[in-house]
């Protein structure tokens, strides 16, 4: 997979796509939001040094629903909320960085899977450049994959970058964000999914060329981040992996790539035997 190096910390991610972010500025409107439905906060920032008791009760809201928290210096706040202090919109020392994309539950995702037009799933193991993540969904939608799942944690942010790559399939595709990603595989494999990884694999599972093995579907594909590949806790539940086998002596494909690749060969599969 191609290297992508994420930002290095909450002042690097808040200066990555600022422009574009949907937020939410102001103590009461991000603890009133956290409060009510945290499932629409993907990040929230906090001024450094800020210790009243509204912004405990954030932090701890963020902790109890696993939402990512930074802390970041004033003026960097007063440069995302429009200007110079006092210039642009009040942010009292608080931002919150807003959801661009509605999610489903877990299990409501789970369910669909089998009436898909391809029953597929595609998982991804802390993928972070929201580019790979929209041309992955855009190839997943137009073949008529299920959904994604992503974690919550050291993920793209699928906000207007992503959207802008996926072109209109981010908004029609299902989308279901989950805290723990090994977990919610175990709850595929219960609910009757195989799980496929990508890669060489552990040496626990067989490992299996993607071009002449025969997929189990329903199944969920996990797709890795883009330098580590799969976390060895994600790795554990895949049932076997594919690996995509090169003519030509190459490095790698990137995530999107060798995605779009395992995707169409699933759907060609699915057509020429769908009751496989």
């Amino acid at each position: 997979m191609t290297p992508f190096t994420p930002p290095h910390g909450p002042q690097d991610a808040l200066r990555a796509d600022a422009d574009a972010d949907l937020l939410l500025p102001g103590m009461k409107p991000v603890l009133e939001l956290l409060a009510a439905t945290p499932g629409r906060v993907s990040q929230v920032f906090c001024r450094k040094g800020l210790n009243s008791p509204d912004a405990g009760e954030i932090r701890r809201l963020c902790r109890m629903h696993g939402i990512r928290y930074g802390t970041v210096d004033a003026a960097a706040l007063d440069r995302l909320c429009g200007g110079r202090r006092g210039h642009g919109v009040a942010h009292q020392g608080v931002v919150a960085r807003l959801a661009a994309t509605g999610f489903i539950g877990l299990d409501e995702l789970l369910q669909s899977v089998p009436e898909a037009p391809l029953p597929l799933l595609l998982a991804l193991d802390q993928v972070q450049d929201p580019g790979n993540v929209g041309t992955l969904c855009r190839t997943l939608y137009a073949l008529g994959g299920a959904g994604l799942l992503v974690p919550r944690h050291n993920s793209a942010y699928l906000g207007p970058a992503a959207r802008r790559t996926a072109a209109g399939a981010l908004e029609r595709l299902a989308v279901a964000q989950v805290i723990n990603l090994a977990h919610a595989l175990d709850r595929a494999e219960e609910a009757g999914l195989a799980i496929y990884g990508t890669g060489l694999g552990t040496g626990e599972a067989p490992c299996a060329d993607a071009f002449t093995t025969p997929l189990r579907l329903p199944a969920v594909l996990v797709l890795g981040n883009e330098d580590k590949g799969l976390r060895p806790g994600v790795a554990k539940r895949c049932g076997a992996f594919l690996h995509i086998p090169f003519a030509r002596s190459f490095d790698s494909l990137n995530v999107a790539q060798a995605g779009a690749i395992l995707v169409g060969l699933a759907a060609q599969q699915h057509a020429q035997d769908p009751v496989r």
